[in-house]
């Protein structure tokens, strides 16, 4: 399909990013079944909930096997919020929670007695010493604030995948990049132009 595919498996608000996307002068289409993830050369994966739910609703679909098949054909991928932490092996939300194994690492609470919790609001995003191959920060302006709304952060095993850092409390993996996928904490579609532009910057990239 031509368009960005936006995943709608039940999680968070699908229309924030569709609107996004459209305000860009791109395609947003939704995708509900394995089949039209199939069909899709981009995914956008959004999200706002729990990670159980989540994945229950993922493994009931099919979609989760229909995201791995995606990221195995090196597919472009950009996973927002919960989105992003489903990429993992674990997660403590839940009583623990299995993620789809993509990458190793844990998705951790924030300790509440040293902040408050959940993080909701504008924060700082600053870039990594890890290459940027595709320019996702280029465009943007240092430092960079984003809107973040969650109680869970990502613990990559692999420091290498961090693009970008967020200090709450302790500093914590804001962003990845690795191949032709990118994930972040924050909602870009709430991070005023800033956010925008990362969007366009990652659908322009990878444009065929």
């Amino acid at each position: 399909m031509t368009g960005v595919g936006i995943l709608d498996y039940g999680m968070g608000n699908i229309g924030s990013v569709m609107n996004a996307v459209l305000y860009l002068g791109h395609t947003p289409y939704r995708v509900r079944t394995p089949q039209e993830l199939d069909d899709t050369w981009a995914l956008m994966v959004p999200g706002q909930g729990a990670m159980g739910s989540a994945m229950a609703a993922l493994r009931d679909t099919g979609l989760g096997q229909g995201i791995r098949r995606h990221l195995n054909q090196k597919k472009p991928y950009f996973g927002i919020c919960l989105g992003y932490q489903l990429l993992f092996d674990t997660s403590e939300e839940d009583g623990g929670t299995h993620g789809l194994g993509v990458w190793a690492g844990q998705v951790r609470a924030f300790d509440r007695a040293v902040e408050k919790v959940p993080q909701m609001g504008w924060n700082q995003v600053s870039v990594s010493d890890h290459p940027d191959p595709w320019g996702y920060m280029a465009p943007s302006s240092h430092p960079a604030y984003a809107y973040f709304a969650h109680s869970y952060y990502v613990v990559p095993h692999d420091p290498g995948l961090v693009l970008a850092r967020t200090t709450h409390g302790i500093p914590f993996a804001s962003a990845i990049a690795v191949d032709r996928v990118l994930g972040c904490q924050f909602h870009p579609e709430k991070s005023g132009s800033w956010g925008l532009g990362l969007i366009d910057q990652w659908i322009r990239c990878h444009e065929t």
